[in-house]
């Protein structure tokens, strides 16, 4: 199994400064396994409410739980969530004896419960799939064409990756989201995630979704919102600047999971990928879903204009103004875009991620990159 330094040591500060840490995540994503090098799953400490064993510890929270000392970490908590009263009641304890660490997916109805219930107490930490620093520059088309869900990832063949990938999408939405409180029929929700999926990388319109599944607009920003936040699905919010230009105020949309994106297009093999009229538009997500798994403090926009400028990722990142341009290209070059970009959003860089080697400047303040050094990520030898 791939080792997770660094969200471990995110997850062990967040622990010392708050009382409840909540990581939240799609199933198989990591969350056990993180949880697991902390405390050991066979400790008192430790509660899986998928196991029944733990569920009839919990059957008498307040005495079972009052008396742990340490670490306390319970998985699986949306089939539990009237233990959030119990927890507020244990975290305001002075002194205090336990932290408690909680893994849950993401839904909606349960973060909102624990948001109200621990408000002040709580601090919550997105746990995705495996990233490129994670895996190793020398893993990335791989990452790029299985995703980073561990089991995808480290499958021993690619029909093997394909395969848990299509049986975790069934699972996800015929047991997962009914058990999360969701009513929506999988097969709807099927269809829409393979629309968003073909709209991946592009502006968000919810029109054309609602004619194709004859449903309202607004029950189409319901659906994905719903996507958006169970973690599956991104909407990349645009930058409004003060210019003279029409600017466009819709989100663009990605499938966050590159390996999922590849199953709802149907590409099996790399070769597939390579010559899929989508190739361009995966590479450009798989890239800015990598940046923004590093860099959970800045804020990220995109930015477009209705005469065609646009820029895919701006990024404000202690006072300054990055621009970042995704290429799917041997040489990238410059565009009058990127240099209309640099002048009306004031960037102080513009970087242009893409699949070389070799970093070197395009033009003053523009510079071209590999994936890995824009990532911090430096070369494997």
């Amino acid at each position: 199994m791939i080792g997770r330094p660094e969200l471990t040591l995110r997850i062990g500060r967040a622990l010392r400064r708050s009382r409840v840490v909540v990581l939240v995540g799609p199933r198989q994503s990591g969350k056990t396994t993180l949880a697991r090098g902390l405390v050991n799953e066979e400790s008192p400490n430790y509660f899986d409410l998928e196991d029944p064993a733990s569920l009839a510890r919990l059957d008498q929270p307040m005495t079972a739980l009052q008396s742990l000392r340490g670490t306390v970490v319970i998985d699986e908590i949306q089939r539990r969530a009237d233990l959030f009263p119990v927890l507020r009641v244990l975290a305001d304890r002075k002194p205090l004896p336990a932290r408690f660490l909680i893994l849950a997916s993401a839904s909606p109805a349960l973060l909102r419960q624990s948001s109200e219930s621990l408000a002040g107490r709580l601090e919550i930490i997105d746990i995705p799939g495996l990233s490129l620093g994670e895996v190793g520059t020398r893993s990335l088309n791989r990452h790029w064409q299985r995703g980073g869900f561990p089991l995808s990832l480290l499958a021993r063949t690619g029909d093997d990756s394909y395969s848990w990938r299509r049986q975790f999408m069934q699972t996800f939405l015929e047991r997962d989201l009914p058990q999360l409180g969701v009513s929506i029929p999988a097969p709807a929700l099927l269809r829409f995630w393979t629309m968003v999926a073909h709209c991946h990388g592009g502006i968000w319109s919810s029109a054309d979704p609602a004619r194709s599944l004859g449903i309202g607009e607004s029950t189409v920003r319901r659906y994905l919102d719903l996507l958006t936040q169970l973690l599956v699905v991104r909407q990349l919010q645009p930058w409004h600047e003060h210019l003279a230009k029409r600017q466009v105020k819709s989100p663009k949309v990605y499938v966050r999971d590159s390996g999922i994106l590849h199953v709802l297009l149907g590409i099996r093999t790399e070769r597939e990928l390579l010559a899929h009229p989508k190739c361009g538009a995966s590479w450009e997500g798989y890239v800015l879903e990598e940046i923004l798994k590093t860099a959970t403090r800045d804020e990220f926009y995109f930015w477009g204009t209705h005469q065609g400028a646009e820029l895919d990722l701006l990024m404000m990142k202690q006072g300054r103004r990055i621009g970042i341009e995704v290429k799917r290209a041997d040489a990238p070059t410059l565009t009058p875009s990127m240099r209309i970009a640099l002048a009306d959003l004031k960037l102080d860089e513009l970087h242009i991620a893409y699949p070389g080697t070799r970093t070197y400047e395009l033009a003053p303040r523009i510079k071209v990159m590999p994936v890995s050094t824009l990532l911090g990520l430096g070369h494997d030898e």
